[in-house]
């Protein structure tokens, strides 16, 4: 368990533990979200942003049928020049 103090105005120091476990480094966000059983979670905004991305984005490629690295500068090349 780690523990850190509120300041006056409000600002705290993530112990060096949590902001390894977090992969966090300076100038980095860190979200609070608040789970349904009142339990407040912290994470790295960066990181899940990258997570929903990655989920939104999940199984786009094989709908597209791009299956290798060919496709995707076929799509690239056809997206710059309008050619294929």
């Amino acid at each position: 368990m780690n523990l850190a103090k509120v300041s006056a105005n409000g600002q705290i120091t993530v112990p060096i533990e949590i902001r390894r476990l977090l992969a966090l480094k300076t100038g980095d966000k860190v979200l609070f979200v608040q789970k349904q059983d009142g339990d407040i979670v912290i994470s790295n905004a960066s990181a899940n942003a990258i997570r929903k991305a990655q989920a939104a984005f999940a199984g786009a490629a094989e709908a597209m049928g791009v299956v290798n690295e060919e496709d995707i500068q076929y799509l690239v090349n056809d997206v710059r020049c309008g050619t294929k």
